[in-house]
This record gives structure tokens, C-alpha cells and sequence, in this order.
């Protein structure tokens, strides 16, 4: 299986300039990856920039936290698919999924998902699985997002640091867990995205093996080299 076929080539980080954004674009049309996952502001020009390839632009809606009222997260979606991105990739609200407010999460996805229907875009949701861990909320969200008709539930933004024991700061992204979990908890027409930590291609390997068919990663190159890559998310 080509692994970076199914990457979603992350350039998400705060500090990426439009610089980056033009080096990585050229390295997504190079591999030949999925789609490249840009910061919203960034869609027309990666848009441009990958007018003559077979790569999907995407970008993040209410990224990286959740928080925004659905009405905003709808309106930057319909931007986003105005500018030319034909994939987006949402945060759940993460504080009311804590408070199993379920009815709020349905009509924030379908918010944003009527957007996307109509903007004949994909929608990938995601969970924030560093901060949703119980393993039943994963299963709700799931039958959520199956019941609702998104395209991919996702695991997590790359960005969801929590505390550790030593004090650091950090995150785990996916695990195999997850990606096992949600594969077993959507419907046949709802994907799993992984993301978040996978540097590696025995990493993007496992998760695939695991469930996974596309990968948010910008470890792209490092992934088609068959090394790790020590920066990226």
C-alpha cells in the first residue's frame, strides 16, 4: 500500500508562513499525497498553488480548541469552500462533549455539515482525543457522527497538549486504541482519520493497519523516506 497516498499533509502550525506553505504544497504535489490540511487564510493560495495536481486542498474549522459558536464555524466553513478548499477538517466542542451535551455536538456538526453538503466538500470531525478519553464518549460521538452522515471522525488536531507527570507539556495525538475504537463504532460510509504523532512509516503503517485510511501528518517526507522525523505533528 502507498502510505502517502493517504497522508493529509499538515502545514497547521502557528509560526508556518506563506513561505512554508509554498514549499509544502510543492513537496504534497511531489509525493503525491491525499490533500494538504492549511490554516484557513491559506486555502486560496494553496488552492493556486496546487491547481495543476491531484491534491485536495483542506483547511480546519474551529481549530484548534471547538469553541466557536456554530454560526461562526458554519461561516468559516462556507468561506473556506468559496476560497477552493473541497475538505474540512472540524473540532467538536470539546467542553460540552466533556459535559455530555449531546444534542449541543449533533447540531454543531450539522451546522457545518450542511455547508460542507452543499458546498459538495468533506467533512472530517474531530474529537480531540487527548481531552475526550473515555472510551463510551468516543463511542457516542461515533454513532453521532454515523447517524449524521459525515465523511471521517478524527482523532485529534496534534495541538491537544496536556500535563504530564514530569511537568512537560505534551500530547499523544492517536493511538491504535482510538483508531480500533472508532473503526469499530462507525458506520460502514464513515472513515477514520489519524492524527497527531505519526512521524514514522511503521507508525502510519499501524494505524492504517489498525483502521486508518487517511493520515494528518506533516511528516510527510520523512514518512516516503521510511525514516522519523523529529519535529512535525
Amino acid at each position: 500500500m502507498n502510505l502517502v497516498s493517504l497522508i493529509d499533509h499538515a502545514v497547521l502550525h502557528p509560526t508556518a508562513t506563506d513561505d512554508d506553505l509554498v514549499r509544502e504544497c510543492l513537496l504534497a504535489a511531489k509525493l503525491g499525497v491525499a490533500s494538504v490540511c492549511v490554516k484557513p487564510y491559506m486555502v486560496a493560495q494553496a488552492t493556486a498553488l496546487l491547481s495543476e495536481s491531484n491534491v485536495a486542498v483542506g483547511t480546519v474549522i474551529g481549530f484548534p480548541h471547538g469553541g466557536n459558536q456554530t454560526e461562526i464555524k458554519a461561516a468559516e466553513a462556507k468561506l473556506a469552500c468559496e476560497q477552493g478548499a473541497v475538505e474540512l477538517d472540524m473540532v467538536i466542542n470539546i467542553a460540552k462533549a466533556l459535559e455530555e451535551d449531546w444534542d449541543y455536538i449533533a447540531a454543531d456538526i450539522q451546522g457545518v455539515l450542511s455547508v460542507a453538503s452543499h458546498q459538495n466538500a468533506l467533512l472530517k470531525v474531530i474529537f480531540e482525543t487527548d481531552y475526550i478519553t473515555s472510551d463510551t464518549a468516543i463511542q457516542t460521538l461515533c454513532e453521532i457522527c454515523s447517524r449524521l452522515g459525515v465523511g471521517f471522525v478524527k482523532t485529534s488536531t496534534g495541538f491537544g497538549y496536556t500535563k504530564q507527570p514530569s511537568g512537560d507539556y505534551n500530547y499523544l495525538g492517536a493511538t491504535l486504541n482510538h483508531i480500533k475504537l472508532m473503526t469499530k463504532h462507525s458506520a460502514s460510509h464513515v472513515a477514520v482519520k489519524a492524527s497527531g504523532g505519526i512521524r514514522t512509516a511503521s507508525a502510519a503503517q499501524a494505524m492504517v493497519d489498525a483502521g486508518a485510511s487517511r493520515l494528518g501528518t506533516s511528516a510527510a517526507q520523512a514518512i516516503a523516506d521510511g525514516e522519523q522525523s523529529s519535529e512535525g505533528y
